[in-house]
């Protein structure tokens, strides 16, 4: 058991605790308060001065996928040998190994998406997970969360270049409607076969993935920029009838009412880089906070390794300096990418009964000049600074 007493508390689940204390058992939050008591059981941390959050989450990377300091032996993101890859799961590429996970706990971020690129028109499942555990079956929170599709220049440049499909915007729509439809008739297949077992079809892995999707239990991530590449993944949405979220978004704050209109969250980002593609010329750190503004749902994100992990804290900051609302800017990288990813009944605030994954700050989360002084997963610390090792008896370990 642990209590962290007398911090400035941040819950984003609409409390703030001037001088509260959380107590952790068993993996759990088990209370907050603003009495500085203690159980006499607990390892009693004081954390007098400090800011104490929730687990910073990065709702789209590709940590443990890509890893940084590797090229082809490290490089996992994308199966650029066919552009339907629905059945390819992001768990089977995820190396715990990657030095991301720890530039991840280091900083507070306790809790990523991570994912197949978009190369491909469909890239396959991917994940959330914790960014502490020996194997990244341990660190699943929700596997699949999302099937990875891709809109614009990724995918009709990579089957461009090998002289098939998709090569126009028009083609990559097109593959995508005919594997929703070819899984539209696998299912249908299989309902007619529970009635007569003769006519049941043979297993199919790809479609078995598309199941999911087109029955309403995951999204479609769709990656997109350019406002039309986005207008096209909703066209197709509202044609099938499926849940989605936008994926870097770099022109949705050209059209935040087609978002509104279907109640669609924008995972936004990277905005910290340069405009390597044409359909990035329109990127800004305004993004954010226009989408905010018009009643979006925002996560913001680094897309690891594009912007490093590390620095996600930093992305809110900069969306806050360009015109987002501070406190949106928080929810973008605690409570909302929890709520979009479908996992905050486990993480994204601080709440009694959710998993005690808790970053302790040296000052306000959005000041650069901040530093992480403890990391809590699962109720364990499992990052210190210099100055919080060393004697349990004064808060230290």
């Amino acid at each position: 058991m642990i209590a962290l007493i007398n911090g400035n508390i941040m819950t984003m689940a609409g409390h703030v605790y001037n001088r509260g204390s959380i107590i952790v058992k068993d993996q759990k939050i088990d209370a907050l308060s603003l009495d500085s008591s203690s159980p006499v059981e607990a390892q009693v941390i004081d954390v007098s001065g400090k800011y104490v959050l929730p687990g910073f989450i990065d709702a789209h990377t590709h940590a443990g996928i890509y890893e940084e300091i590797y090229a082809i032996e490290g490089d996992d993101t994308n199966e650029a040998s066919d552009p339907i890859t629905p059945h390819l799961r992001a768990i089977d590429a995820v190396n715990m190994e990657d030095l991301a996970f720890n530039d991840a706990l280091r900083s507070g971020v306790t809790t990523v998406m991570t994912g197949p690129g978009s190369a491909n028109v469909i890239g396959g499942l991917s994940l959330v997970m914790k960014t502490c555990a020996k194997t990244a079956d341990q660190a699943v929170i929700k596997n699949p969360v999302g099937l990875k599709v891709a809109f614009g220049e990724n995918p009709k440049r990579v089957y461009g270049d090998q002289k098939k499909a998709p090569m126009t915007r028009m083609a990559t729509a097109a593959l995508l409607r005919e594997t929703l439809t070819a899984a539209q008739n696998y299912a249908a297949k299989i309902k007619h076969g529970e009635k007569n077992p003769d006519k049941l079809p043979d297993r199919d892995l790809k479609m078995e993935a598309m199941l999911p999707v087109i029955g309403g239990e995951i999204p479609l991530l769709i990656h997109a920029h350019r406002a039309d590449d986005i207008i096209t993944g909703l066209r197709i949405a509202d044609e099938f009838n499926l849940k989605v979220s936008i994926q870097h978004g770099t022109e949705a704050y050209k059209i935040p009412e087609e978002l509104v209109s279907r109640d669609i969250p924008a995972v936004v980002g990277p905005s910290l880089c340069s405009r390597a593609k044409v359909e990035l010329k329109d990127l800004s750190l305004k993004t954010p906070g226009i989408l905010s503004q018009a009643g979006i749902k925002v996560a913001i994100i680094t897309d690891h390794p594009v912007v490093p992990v590390q620095y996600l804290s930093l992305m809110a900051s900069l969306a806050v300096k360009e015109g987002m609302d501070e406190q949106e800017a928080l929810k973008a990288i605690t409570i909302n990418p929890a709520e979009i990813l479908g996992v905050a009944d486990r993480v994204g605030s601080l709440e009694a009964g959710k998993d005690a994954d808790i970053i302790v700050l040296s000052g306000h989360p959005l000041d650069w000049r901040t530093k992480v002084e403890l990391v809590l997963v699962n109720g364990k610390i499992v990052y210190a600074d210099e100055a919080h090792r060393g004697d349990p008896s004064r808060g230290r370990f």
